[in-house]
């Protein structure tokens, strides 16, 4: 198993791109914490893994991610509870696809809240808590690299992951402390897989391999960046697109 042993946070770890994650590292080897934006959600995440596996290392956990202390003890007591911490995965994130005439500053400030400074957060919290080693994986999105029509907020945010991504990979480095990110494109988490057919298949004639992305392709990027497998790959944003921004 690649990650044997290993210890994992994965924020936005409740549903879609997320969850999946936190079932591909558990099926790795891995302990897991999930992280919620509220108790109960993490607790109904973990109960699920429970039900089908009731042996699996998880917990979960509901810290703010905006407070970076607070975020820091979450990383703190999942580094208690399994004896340390090996990876942290910055996944949660909202997207906006409101046009530019009609944004709002309060609009713009929860991207940038959620999107930016919990993903800072997280990396200031992991950096101090993983010590000498480790690995730091942000989650991006394609339109980090092609923009979108409308939201502009949504891939300002993302670019920004990718910056936060490129200047820790060079910072920490030094420390033994890989830090990539990966950049999923149109992925059947909850919202896409609810669209008709008839809407999905225009989508997926777009892509260059003819299908959307499933949750666990992306999962997979996060394994590979995870495990020893990438013990020099420090810096990159890989993109699970199918070929969307070659």
């Amino acid at each position: 198993m690649l990650l044997e042993g290993k210890t994992a946070v994965v924020t936005g770890g409740t549903r879609g791109i997320g969850f999946a994650i936190v079932q591909r590292f558990l099926e790795e080897g891995a302990n897991v914490a999930l992280c919620g934006s509220r108790p109960e959600t993490a607790q109904q995440a973990v109960d699920k893994i429970l039900a089908e596996n009731p042996d699996a290392p998880v917990m979960g956990l509901a810290p703010n991610l905006a407070d970076e202390a607070a975020f820091e003890q979450a990383l703190r007591e999942v580094a208690e509870r399994f004896g340390g911490l090996d990876i942290v995965c910055n996944n949660a994130g909202i997207s906006q696809s409101t046009p530019l005439d009609d944004y709002t500053p309060e609009e713009f400030d929860k991207i940038i809240s959620l999107n930016v400074k919990s993903v800072l957060n997280g990396c200031q919290a992991a950096a101090r808590v993983l010590g000498e080693g480790g690995v730091i994986i942000n989650t991006s999105s394609m339109v980090s690299k092609m923009g979108q029509p409308s939201g502009v907020g949504y891939p300002m945010s993302k670019f920004a992951v990718n910056g936060i991504t490129v200047s820790l990979a060079r910072e920490l480095g030094p420390r033994g402390i890989r830090v990539n990110a990966v950049a999923p494109g149109v992925t059947a988490t909850d919202m896409v897989a609810a669209l008709p057919e008839e809407m999905i298949k225009p989508i997926a004639d777009a892509i260059p391999m003819k299908r959307v992305g499933q949750p666990r392709d992306v999962a997979n990027a996060f394994v590979f960046l995870a495990s020893d497998l990438a013990s020099y790959v420090t810096g990159e944003v890989l993109s699970v697109d199918g070929g969307m921004t070659v």
